[in-house]
């Protein structure tokens, strides 16, 4: 999926909503329990309640993988599901995977080829040689992290070298040498705030996928008004605030409200 063929469906969708599909067995409704694979038939709920409201799908590779094999089926299923009745959405695999190059290279085997999906996040911290394998994937985007939205952000991210470089800004510059703003993205937390001018001053035509909009607190306004680019330039992701908004048998109907509140929030900022 092109930069353009993302900014079509956010222009048509008046949406840049990322769902994140974080499935976790202890707290989707019992009633799915008895079903032959929960975690994928909550997935085919939430996606069936929101897929109009959104433009990215994001599971988080965590909460499949802790269920093993059980896990990694229900993930397989998750994505096919959208390949063959939603495929306008863009699949990210929230996979954090960071690794020297020729076990980079079978992370990115993994993603891109066997479970097909468009992007997977990426850990810069073993630099050049753990990232490029990802990037030679016609069509396909690696999701650098530059500056989270968890608290222990500030115990590297955000420490500056002698020469006031701060760590994020030296992943954000440096990683323009590997990728350009067609096949590369970066990861910037919601609740960074006006850290996102920093961000803008170096990367200032790349989409970002920001996480920490809902359960983590960030402003999406604060997001717009200081990381927003004339092509939106945006993937806000929502997770725990959709998914879990109700634990009833109408939870389905409960993440669409939730969803369709941001989406319609999201419509007024675009414009």
């Amino acid at each position: 999926m092109t930069p353009h063929q993302l900014y079509e469906n956010i222009l048509r969708k008046r949406s840049f909503l990322c769902v994140g599909l974080d499935a976790d067995l202890s707290k989707i409704p019992a009633h799915l329990l008895g079903q032959e694979d929960p975690l994928f038939a909550f997935n085919k709920a939430i996606i069936e309640a929101t897929a109009d409201l959104c433009i990215a799908y994001k599971p988080n590779l965590a909460f499949y993988e802790s269920r093993g094999v059980k896990g990694w089926t229900s993930l397989e299923r998750t994505v096919h599901y959208l390949r063959e009745h939603h495929p306008d959405q863009f699949i990210i695999a929230d996979a954090k995977r960071g690794d020297i190059g020729n076990t980079a290279t079978m992370y990115a085997r993994t993603f891109f080829e066997e479970l097909d999906v468009d992007a997977v996040t990426v850990a810069p911290y073993m630099g050049e040689d753990s990232v490029t394998p990802f990037l030679t994937y016609a069509g396909k985007w690696v999701i650098l992290l530059a500056l989270t939205s968890n608290t222990g952000s500030n115990d590297f991210q955000l420490t500056a070298d002698a020469s006031g470089e701060r760590l994020f800004e030296k992943v954000l510059r440096r990683s323009q040498q590997w990728g350009d703003s067609n096949r590369l993205m970066y990861v910037v937390g919601a609740t960074q705030g006006k850290a996102f001018e920093d961000v803008r001053r170096i990367v200032p035509d790349h989409f970002l996928l920001v996480p920490g909009v809902g359960a983590q607190g960030g402003s999406l306004e604060a997001v717009c008004r200081y990381g927003m680019t004339g092509r939106c330039g945006l993937i806000v992701n929502s997770s725990r605030a959709i998914l879990y908004a109700d634990g009833s048998e109408q939870f389905a109907d409960a993440a669409r409200r939730e969803a369709r509140k941001v989406q319609q929030e999201m419509d007024a900022l675009l414009g």
